[in-house]
């Protein structure tokens, strides 16, 4: 039986090169790099909510964390039934 994960986490961080970035702790590369903060963090959201939730960690320019926003699970195309 496979090990049960825990909720999914990612940071948003700034790189060297002005761009955003989004990561997994211990990465060795980004998930998903984007121009802006805004669009790293959308996409960051994005990615947690298909990994079935968890939380989005965002460092500002001084690599200082500066906001945490848990996600939602996202919207499942196949719900389980309720069995009555």
């Amino acid at each position: 039986m496979p090990a049960k994960q825990g909720p999914q986490r990612r940071i948003v961080q700034p790189r060297p090169d002005g761009q955003w970035e989004v990561v997994k702790s211990g990465h060795e590369r980004a998930s998903a790099v984007t121009r802006t903060q805004r669009e790293a963090q959308d996409r960051g959201r994005e990615i947690v909510s298909n990994l079935g939730g968890g939380e989005l960690t965002t460092k500002g320019r001084d690599n200082k964390f500066r906001d945490s926003d848990t996600v939602p699970h996202g919207n499942d195309p196949c719900p389980p039934k309720d069995k009555d």
